[in-house]
């Protein structure tokens, strides 16, 4: 889809002279390039761990996007931001606009299309962590949905802003309304490159996971009946919803060494199982380690 509306906005910017257009034109070619990085992403990272990778590949995912927004979307940004100076100071004459409208009507439906199923999913996602949709957008280890999210919506505020310069520059037969849209179209392509760039950064680097999340794990290593408490845990995300568990435990009773050895085992084992799990250690606890507050 993307591919058919970049080749689309390209036409009418070519008829057109637009500067929004070219704009726009710019962004779709940017997003079908994101696509490609996002596909590499979501395969790299789904391969499962081996010997020279024991934590999994899952941070290939923030690796390949932020390919994605450093060399995709600032493209596009710098594109737009220098059409649009370009266009300040030497203007094209203007063309028919009629193509320009109905690309970009179009360009609007399919765009909200996949702007809404990615709002759906967000709002999913949200409910189940108990947040607010935008929270869980910005915060998610889902680096995919988060792009997906805010590529659709910029999309969706691009088309917008290229339809008021042009509608502005048809109206008062002046190109500066056209240009500043272009300009505009850059500088929103900018500011969702940066942030991208800086979750993706975060994540790299060991972002810390919400206190929700802790205690929703520690909820989980309590469920049975073998723990009795948690002195220490760590928890730090190897990929998109998966994380990597370290924690000091109590066991319940007063039992053998190999019966406890057997029984860390079994509750790693039984961690690991979870999809959200990659790899887990656990060691006993000393009596004097103070009991974490959950």
């Amino acid at each position: 889809m993307n591919v058919v509306v970049a080749l689309a906005k390209t036409a009418a910017a070519l008829i057109t002279g637009s500067a929004s257009m070219v704009a726009e034109s710019a962004h779709s070619w940017a997003d079908t390039g994101n696509q490609i990085f996002l596909l590499i992403a979501e395969r790299k990272s789904a391969r499962p761990r081996d010997a020279a990778h024991p934590m999994g590949y899952g941070r290939e995912a923030y690796v390949w996007s932020m390919f994605a927004a450093f060399g995709l979307f600032t493209a596009g940004a710098a594109v737009s931001i220098m059409h649009g100076v370009q266009q300040l100071l030497t203007p094209e004459p203007a063309g028919d606009f009629t193509l320009a409208y109905v690309v970009l009507a179009t360009a609007f439906v399919l765009e909200g299309t996949s702007f809404l199923q990615a709002l759906r999913q967000a709002r999913g996602d949200a409910r189940k962590q108990g947040r607010a949709v935008l929270d869980q957008v910005l915060n998610s280890s889902d680096t995919t949905t988060r792009a997906v999210f805010a590529e659709d919506g910029a999309a969706l505020a691009g088309l917008v802003l290229a339809f008021a310069g042009i509608l502005a520059r048809q109206l008062t037969g002046s190109p500066v309304p056209d240009a500043v849209g272009s300009i505009l179209v850059g500088v929103l392509l900018g500011i969702i490159a940066v942030v991208l760039i800086q979750k993706n950064r975060r994540f790299l680097v060991g972002q810390a996971v919400t206190a929700e999340l802790r205690k929703s794990v520690a909820r989980q290593l309590m469920a049975g009946t073998d723990i009795a408490r948690i002195t220490y845990l760590h928890l730090e995300f190897v990929g998109p919803r998966k994380l990597y568990l370290v924690a000091a435990v109590d066991l319940a009773g007063n039992r053998p060494e190999s019966a406890v050895a057997q029984s860390l085992r079994a509750i790693e084992r039984g961690l690991e199982n979870h999809p959200g799990i990659e790899e887990a250690v656990l060691t006993l606890a000393t009596a004097d380690e103070p009991s974490l507050p959950f």
